[in-house]
């Protein structure tokens, strides 16, 4: 029987090491098969997370031979040197074994505010054009696999989670700003809290992404757009003072109430 051989980083906090194990091929066979294989019958303390197997719910994120992943989308065939390096996610803190604390993301993310209709639609039905809904639609595919975020080198190389959002949460505002109803004037918090020209645009997090979201292109890129005319371009602003631009009507960011862009403290008693 051909077999495949995994070397997964086992280890807490305090340290820890690769472990060999050699596990049966079956066709078909994705990573996360293998490593309930050996949670089933080699090691049952062997810590991993996961939940549908189908690529929706982005619980299994690791990173396969270096590179961030989902195993569930990680077919054994594609390691044609039968030999599989597995490790969590590098970008956050380590729990256990393949499992990192992400909750980091959840917590910028109540600092991102929902959209706030425009005051002539609020209360009626939206009335969109095919083309708005399209421009959003694809930030909506996200699953919060959050290996954009792993592999993006602001928050991985340089740890500037106190300055740099990241590419997730720019889909997330992107798509929020683009939104042809929503009556918040967004650029305020890319520009400042958000950390948006902390981004170079190498486009790995797109080249991560599973749901194949243009991240880099169709989010990041138009927010930094709309950040510059804002607030260095002079021509725009001449152009807008002028009327040959229209003026953004939208209201200030800073005039969402506080309560709903700070990030909400966590009991004593949970887990940070």
């Amino acid at each position: 029987m051909d077999t495949v051989t995994l070397k997964i980083f086992r280890g807490n906090t305090s340290g820890g090491e690769m472990v060999s194990y050699t596990v049966p091929k079956t066709p078909g066979m994705v990573v996360l098969d293998a490593v309930h294989y050996i949670q089933r019958s080699l090691d049952t303390t062997l810590a991993c997370r996961w939940n549908c197997k189908a690529a929706k719910c982005g619980s299994c994120s690791a990173e396969i031979d270096g590179t961030p992943r989902l195993m569930c989308k990680s077919r054994i065939e594609e390691y044609p040197s039968g030999e599989i390096t597995v490790g969590p996610m590098r970008a956050f803190p380590l729990l256990k074994d393949l499992v990192t604390d992400v909750s980091w993301n959840y917590r910028v993310a109540t600092k991102i505010p929902s959209l706030v209709p425009k005051p002539e639609v609020s209360g009626k039905p939206f009335v969109l054009q095919q083309e708005d809904v399209e421009r959003v639609q694809e930030f909506r595919k996200c699953i919060e696999c959050f290996l954009c975020q792993d592999v993006c080198h602001v928050i991985r190389e340089h740890d500037k989670k106190d300055a740099f959002f990241g590419p997730r949460q720019m889909v997330r505002i992107a798509g929020l700003e683009m939104h042809p109803m929503d009556g918040i004037n967004r650029r305020e918090q890319l520009k400042n809290e958000a950390g948006i020209g902390m981004c170079n645009i190498t486009k790995c997090c797109t080249e991560v992404c599973p749901e194949h979201i243009h991240i880099t292109d169709n989010a990041i890129i138009p927010m930094k757009e709309r950040v510059v005319d804002d607030y260095f371009d002079p021509i725009t602003k001449i152009l807008r003072k002028v009327g040959v631009l229209p003026t953004d009507k939208k209201a200030s960011f800073s005039s969402v109430p506080n309560g709903l862009t700070v990030i909400k403290q966590e009991n004593s008693s949970s887990k940070s």
